[in-house]
């Protein structure tokens, strides 16, 4: 069965060009936007919840729970490839002349099945997180910890990636305010369980770290079946059926899932690990710089969500137009996006510059001579972030407007290049040999960022690029 585009997703050009196509296209793009951002933010919140949690617990539980998530995270990308690959998947079925709705529902399922698949040996790498983080030569007491965290933290793997599934399919669908009803709820479920289980209240015991690894969990499981209960709930997204025939395979779509996933998958693990990478370096200069360096990328992070919010809504945008054949309309799409996420990620910088350590002491909740140590080395951090944010925000709407073509195998190998062929032998150089330490470390990350950022534009364009006469 097929319904018309315009049920699941504003048109590109089916509407007049009030004020012209650029500005129909930036209030098109705002629209879809704002409710991803605000998603983006609530999931920001919850982690950043269990942060200041375990950093009133203390400093060193924060520091575990630091190393432990670069292995998590590194779970969490690659399984999450599958589930970002339905956005563009869908996109392009609804940019044909009917929205055939046997498509997406096979897209969502197969979706979710490589999902499964690529849960499987994440999960077991978790649970090997201590002596993995041991060979990686982290402080021993610091890797016992992280074990502790993130072994609890393996089985709701596939639940926080389903979720993704499920999200993007209303999102692509028009219903972005679906994913964001349910991130609110989760926020307050997350806090609760934190509190409960980290420092044991109600009648729970005090479990610290194992205690957040386990709210973590019992989060992405409700999240999940919120996302579940909110589709069966809206009339327009339940009558896809997703769940007939959830047995059934579809090998295209199963292939096309894993087509599109594994290298977007990659894409993103190169990036984050380069950050990862440098968290475990950093944690070779002790505590205090990581426990500051967790904090700065904290804060830098829930500014990203704003032109990551972009950027996912440039997917759709582009998606859209390249499904319906429309390549200057796909062009414009991504470079509004840039533009938009550009303004925003501008103010964010200033915020980290002057505001430095005011955001630092939100983090912290002791006045010790150890903590003002960690914060001053924050305010530090955050201005070289603060400098990163723009190239930052062009690099993953570049990205993710390339992800829009379906083109995923050469910015997989363009991340690969700008992050570790540059931006990690930049934090080598500058952290070790030239001895800048934390600060070596946070330049480095700054020109693999500006790498990519150039790499992924100038592809870009070069794809939506206008044939030449003749």
């Amino acid at each position: 069965m097929t319904e018309p585009v315009s049920a699941a997703l504003p048109q590109t050009k089916s509407q007049p060009a009030v004020g012209g196509p650029w500005l129909t296209e930036a209030r098109a793009l705002i629209a879809l936007a704002a409710p991803l951002v605000l998603t983006q933010l609530a999931q920001m919140a919850i982690m950043t919840t269990d942060i200041v949690m375990l950093g009133r617990l203390d400093k060193t539980a924060l520091a575990s729970a630091a190393i432990g998530n670069t292995l998590y995270y590194l779970a969490w990308l690659i399984g999450c490839g599958p589930a970002a690959a339905v956005a563009p998947m869908i996109a392009h079925i609804a940019g044909e002349r009917g929205l055939d709705r046997a498509k997406v529902r096979r897209s969502v399922r197969m979706g979710l099945w490589a999902t499964a698949i690529t849960c499987v040996p994440m999960a077991l790498m978790l649970l090997e997180a201590r002596p993995i983080l041991i060979f990686l030569h982290q402080d021993p007491h610091l890797a016992a910890g992280a074990g502790v965290f993130v072994g609890w933290l393996s089985p709701g793997l596939f639940f926080a990636l389903g979720y993704q599934v499920l999200r993007n399919f209303a999102t692509t669908l028009g219903h972005p305010r679906a994913a964001l009803w349910v991130m609110a709820a989760t926020i307050g479920y997350n806090a609760l369980a934190d509190y409960a289980l980290i420092f044991g209240h109600f009648g729970l015991p005090r479990l610290g770290l194992a205690g957040s690894g386990i709210a973590t969990t019992s989060s992405a499981v409700f999240s999940f079946a919120a996302m579940l209960a909110v589709i069966a709930l809206n009339p327009s997204l339940a009558a896809y059926r997703l769940w007939r025939r959830i047995w059934r395979p579809a090998k295209a779509r199963l292939a096309e899932a894993f087509r599109l996933g594994m290298p977007i998958g990659i894409t993103m693990t190169f990036e984050v690990m380069l950050f990862n990478a440098g968290t475990l370096l950093m944690g070779t200069f002790g505590a205090a710089p990581l426990a500051a360096h967790q904090i700065a990328l904290n804060f830098a992070s829930i500014t990203f969500m704003v032109p990551l919010g972009v950027a996912m809504a440039a997917t759709v945008r582009v998606g859209l137009a390249a499904g319906q054949g429309d390549l200057a309309a796909a062009r414009r799409a991504g470079f509004t996006a840039m533009i938009v996420a550009a303004g925003c990620v501008s103010l964010a910088g200033l915020v980290m510059v002057s505001l430095g350590r005011q955001i630092a002491t939100l983090y912290l909740g002791g006045h010790t001579g150890a903590d003002l140590a960690v914060v001053a080395l924050a305010v530090t951090f955050l201005k070289i972030g603060a400098g990163f944010q723009l190239v930052d925000a062009l690099q993953v709407v570049g990205g993710l407007s390339l992800r829009g073509l379906k083109d995923a195998r050469m910015p997989m190998i363009l991340a690969g290049a700008a992050y570790w062929l540059i931006g990690a032998p930049a934090c080598v150089l500058l952290a070790l040999v030239v001895g800048w330490k934390g600060v070596g470390v946070w330049l480095g990350l700054a020109i693999g960022l500006a790498a990519a950022a150039a790499m992924m534009i100038a592809r870009f364009e070069r794809l939506t690029r206008p044939p030449g006469p003749g």
